[in-house]
């Protein structure tokens, strides 16, 4: 539909123009795109401009009908196209035909380790955006985690820059195959919820570079994203979606030729968002700064009042230029793209697209005895307890819920794949229901613990969902204890002969004093349309588990360094980041604390050696690259992935460094028996700090140390090498 529109708007244009309409530059799509941009420009009225850079509902903004340039059509995206939502209100349009296939969180693509992975997730999310006609997919979010407490951890890629940035340029790469804008957010510095509209952090110009900005730069300069949303938050005292400093660093150091639009809300000034970058505003409330306006859109930051100052010569025209150039360069790579395919949406492939995705994000924990893969011969009679085994996941969140055209439960999956050769009982056991209600709760512990007494086996299926204070935009935990009295139920199990599979949800771990108690551990974030089916298949052997830890997992919450050294959440004015470059494994690593599970791990259900690395140099030069290769072989009697890690170590550096860096991954798939090679390429860039003096990169001639290994605790072998 969007394409006869798209004509008729053309049309429109050859009719306003003339009979040679089409020979018209920015019409011309076999010409130099900024010819185009031009051109178009060159024929647009200043009212006309004016209506290009900010809404004209929730998720629109008009484009030139006179000229046959379209509206762009932007939505939430991070698990799935969002459901079509009403002109000017947040509430569901009530439509039959705008579900969608839900993806893993993020969090899970992460967990993949796996570029293929990423780039799979892209393209196909990519393609149902596309199939809606939406331009714009609000997506990938990459906010590093700082703390297990931000309730959009779940949205994010995880605490390390390098992993985030790789992941999210494929990511970028695979949506904009569609001919969709990838939106990179939140542009930076969102670590928290509480306060997210007013708080203001303060970090160190290292921290900033070499933690919060180097995934944004990945995915922008590397991924060619279209678009960037602003976060929320300040940072130096100006909100970042017309921020002066991070918009140089993203226009002027990174030469980012898209758009820098508002997060909804997240526009503040009409004079900073003229001057420090901001191109496209959307979401401010129309409740508040246009009470009583007839129409609330053109009384944005960037609309009348915008237009005002033009006109009475306060200020001049040459920032609403470059705004719009902006958009309508991304007019030209979205909506006016005549050579873009027409998407796909709720396929069969699709499904089994966000099955594997899922299938590679599950992290096996802990598995002693080998309790897992589940042997049917052994375990006839299983009892499946927890709420998340029966419970939508999909629909909450804030933004990031979808209308899932289907989502497989685990109990429905492990039913299937059981068969009739095990008999299968649910209890719920916990409850999430609101109000709080003992009676029911104790009721539903104590028929579990009931069941629990006949079972071979018990697999608890909790952890969190997307309800507020858990998971969910607008909210932080409100602390990393187990939700809902799990804690509670998980101890009773404990007491039984039965053995205890303990499968968790959600971006973050809890509190687990009972762990070493609990023999085999699977995490499973939120996988989408298909979490029950890839859960079910890693339970049962189907698939072999090749997740990583993409986060830390700590065993309380002050043995992260943003709780223990920085600041959290601030004194409701500013949130200082003192612990400064020492996030995650950084942190742990310097102070030698002991996590419940160090990032970089999980298990396989094979086990891998380790051979000797080999590098085609030991020597290196600025600007020169280093290839290191190390074998791996799959030692074990069945099918694996391993994910290759490699950590840099500087030996001595005139700033404090962390004890090890990734610099390096690679994902094998090995048949038993068979030895590939893991092959990195390691430049000076990797080698370097952020110098605050002469701001900019820096590399200091002398020794690193390359480790390799499975984990950022478990390194296998190392290697040393020279900058010279």
């Amino acid at each position: 539909m969007k394409l006869h529109f798209l004509g008729l708007l053309l049309s429109i244009a050859v009719g306003a123009v003339g009979a040679n309409a089409e020979t018209l530059p920015y019409l011309n799509d076999s010409i130099d795109i900024e010819v185009r941009v031009e051109d178009a420009l060159s024929r647009l009225t200043l009212e006309e401009k004016i209506a290009m850079i900010h809404a004209q509902s929730k998720f629109t903004s008009p484009g030139v009908p006179r000229l046959g340039i379209p509206d762009l059509a932007v939505n939430d995206g991070p698990q799935g196209v969002r459901e079509e939502l009403l002109w000017d209100k947040w509430d569901a349009a009530g439509q039959t035909n705008d579900s969608c296939t839900a993806y893993p969180a993020l969090m899970s693509v992460a967990a993949s380790w796996n570029r293929d992975i990423a780039a799979l997730y892209g393209k196909s999310i990519g393609e149902e955006f596309r199939q809606r006609n939406k331009d714009v997919a609000l997506t990938p979010g990459i906010n590093i985690y700082r703390h297990p407490l931000c309730g959009r951890n779940f949205e994010y890629m995880g605490e390390d820059p390098f992993l985030s940035g790789i992941l999210a340029a494929e990511a970028v790469k695979g949506i904009q195959s569609n001919g969709v804008a990838a939106c990179v957010k939140h542009f930076a510095l969102n670590n928290q919820e509480i306060d997210r509209h007013k708080v203001n952090v303060v970090v160190s110009d290292r921290a900033l570079h070499e933690i919060y900005l180097e995934g944004f730069r990945r995915a922008i300069v590397d991924g060619g994203a279209w678009t960037v949303m602003g976060a929320y938050n300040k940072y130096r005292d100006q909100f970042c979606a017309h921020n002066e400093y991070l918009n140089k660093i993203l226009k002027t150091d990174w030469k980012f030729d898209g758009v820098l639009m508002s997060d909804w809300g997240g526009t503040e000034d009409t004079h900073q968002a003229i001057f420090n970058g901001l191109d496209l505003e959307f979401g401010t409330y129309t409740d508040g700064l246009t009470a009583g306006k007839s129409n609330a859109y053109d009384n944005y930051y960037l609309a009348n009042p915008y237009l005002a100052l033009i006109k009475s010569g306060a200020v001049g025209t040459a920032e609403l230029d470059d705004k719009v150039r902006r958009i309508l360069r991304l007019c030209f790579r979205t909506n006016m793209n005549r050579n873009r395919g027409f998407g796909s949406r709720n396929s069969a492939q699709h499904s089994a697209d966000a099955l594997a995705i899922q299938q590679e994000g599950i992290v096996l924990l802990k598995n002693e005895g080998d309790i897992l893969p589940i042997d049917k011969s052994r375990f006839r009679r299983i009892l499946v307890v927890g709420e998340n085994a029966d419970f939508c996941l999909t629909k909450y969140g804030g933004s990031s819920g979808v209308k899932a055209r289907y989502e497989v439960m685990p109990i429905d999956a492990i039913r299937k794949i059981a068969g009739n050769e095990v008999k299968i009982e649910y209890q719920k056991g916990y409850t999430s229901d609101w109000p709080r209600n003992t009676q029911v709760e104790d009721s539903l512990r104590i028929e579990a613990l009931k069941a629990a007494g006949k079972a071979d086996l018990i697999v608890f299926i909790g952890g969190h969902n997307k309800h507020p204070c858990h998971d969910s935009e607008s909210y932080d935990r409100s602390g990393t204890k187990a939700p809902y009295r799990q804690e509670e139920l998980l101890v009773g199990l404990l007491k039984e002969k039965a053995p205890l599979v303990l499968v968790t949800m959600g971006a973050n771990q809890f509190d687990m004093p009972y762990a070493e108690k609990i023999p085999a551990m699977l995490h499973a974030w939120y996988g989408g349309s298909e979490s029950g089916t890839a859960l079910a298949q890693v339970l049962f052997g189907e698939v072999n588990p090749s997740g990583k830890l993409p986060v830390t997992f700590y065993r309380q919450l002050n043995d992260c360094g943003a709780i223990a050294m920085g600041e959290y959440p601030g004194d409701g004015k500013n949130v200082r980041y003192n612990e400064g470059i020492f996030v995650g494994y950084r942190y742990v690593d310097k102070f030698d604390v002991k996590p419940q599970f160090h990032f970089g791990h999980g298990l396989s259900y094979t086990k891998f050696r380790y051979g000797k690395p080999i590098a085609d140099r030991m020597k290196i030069h600025s600007g020169d690259t280093i290839k290191i290769s190390v074998p791996v072989t799959n030692v074990g009697n069945r099918s694996g992935k391993e994910v290759v890690q490699l950590y840099v170590h500087d030996e001595k550096a005139s700033v404090p460094r962390p004890v090890k860096e990734l610099k390096g991954f690679v994902k094998l798939d090995l048949a038993p028996g068979e030895t590939k090679n893991a092959v990195f390429s390691i430049s000076s860039r990797d080698l370097s700090f952020y110098d605050e003096a002469s701001q900019c990169w820096k590399a200091e001639p002398g020794g690193f140390k390359l480790m390799i290994g499975a984990s950022s605790s478990d390194i296998k072998c190392n290697l040393s090498i020279t900058l010279m």
